[in-house]
């Protein structure tokens, strides 16, 4: 799946990437130096929210393990640390994370990278929304 093209859901709930906007608690500063990583880490978990619902197999575990009801993917994912967690679940199990690395061409360090730069991804993102 390419990020921002719709992927079905069960239900047939249809989960849209393309419109999703995340923003962390950086002060100005932060995200002026960080603008281009914070981007490329935010469209790499978009792209991993988007192989994941597009995977009947990794969707129903996602679903399971998030607690998250598939009509509410799009409004979770506006949640701070939602991103954090898809990638999280990439990398949880090698496997997927070869197939998603090899499918969208991001290398797998460049996966666990781009936690770091996600709200709750580690301890330098504020909780608040």
């Amino acid at each position: 799946m390419i990020a921002g093209r719709p992927a079905a859901l069960p239900g047939g709930a249809v989960a849209d990437t393309s419109k999703l906007s995340f923003h962390s608690n950086l002060t100005k500063a932060d995200m002026a130096n960080n603008v281009s990583t914070r981007e490329n880490a935010e469209r790499i978990a978009i792209e991993a929210l988007g192989f994941v619902a597009a995977d009947p197999e990794l969707l129903p575990r996602f679903l399971a393990i998030t607690g998250i009801e598939a009509q509410a993917i799009r409004h979770a994912a506006r949640e701070p640390g939602f991103l954090a967690g898809v990638l999280q679940f990439i990398l949880a199990h090698e496997p997927t994370l070869l197939r998603f690395a090899a499918e969208s061409g991001v290398a797998p360090a460049d996966v666990a990278k781009a936690i770091r730069y996600l709200p709750l991804g580690d301890d330098r993102h504020d909780i608040s929304t």
